[in-house]
């Protein structure tokens, strides 16, 4: 791992994830967790204060170490119990069956591989069990769409492996799930970063 992905980049995203419209979308979503939560790509912890009390747990799971400090810090005052593990999405490793819901908030984009991380957090997902989810990605407006497609192999390279172009209503049905709810809809910003999808699904 370089300096820049060690020591510059966290910081940076941190700063990024919350900033402008971003705190309200999290709003939007994160409060509807309940039970043993699963967070995929806790990053710094800007979720922590979202928990309600219908939350019994939450593991916060990411595999960038300085992000992992960052988080522990900053969950340490939350309402509810948060665990910090460095791991990845990709091999979950917790049992089969043993969360109630997962989260995970602009975190899709820079998974290697996302259907593999998918299907490992359905894995882990108990029966009646959630997904719930803020991603951006592909826009529906081919314009932007192949600036996505033109930007993400430098995107990547200096965004942590962020990719712009990656459909994620259909990633998620691949990785096992189905919808229940999905809004989409540019947020501020560029809008080759925008446009995003929110909602829930369920294995």
């Amino acid at each position: 791992m370089t300096f820049y992905d060690r020591v510059i980049f966290p910081r940076l995203m941190h700063f990024v994830m919350g900033f402008g419209e971003l705190p309200e979308y999290r709003c939007k979503v994160v409060p509807a967790a309940a039970g043993r939560v699963l967070e995929v790509g806790i990053g710094s912890g800007l979720n922590a204060p979202l928990y309600t009390g219908r939350v019994d747990e939450v593991v916060g799971l990411d595999p960038n170490r300085t992000l992992n400090r960052m988080a522990r810090h900053r969950v340490s005052g939350a309402r509810v119990p948060i665990r910090v593990v460095n791991g990845s999405a990709e091999d979950i490793p917790f049992d089969s069956s043993s969360f109630d819901t997962v989260v995970m908030t602009w975190t899709l984009c820079s998974i290697p591989d996302p259907v593999r991380a998918l299907r490992e957090m359905r894995r882990v997902l108990r029966t009646g069990g959630q997904l719930l989810f803020i991603e951006h990605g592909t826009a529906p407006d081919p314009g932007v769409a192949r600036w996505q497609e033109r930007l993400t192999p430098v995107w990547t390279r200096f965004a942590g492996g962020c990719h712009l172009n990656r459909r994620m209503d259909a990633l998620i049905r691949q990785g096992g799930f189905s919808l229940d709810r999905l809004d989409t809809g540019y947020l501020e910003g560029p809008r080759f970063a925008s446009f995003c999808y929110w909602g829930s699904a369920r294995p």
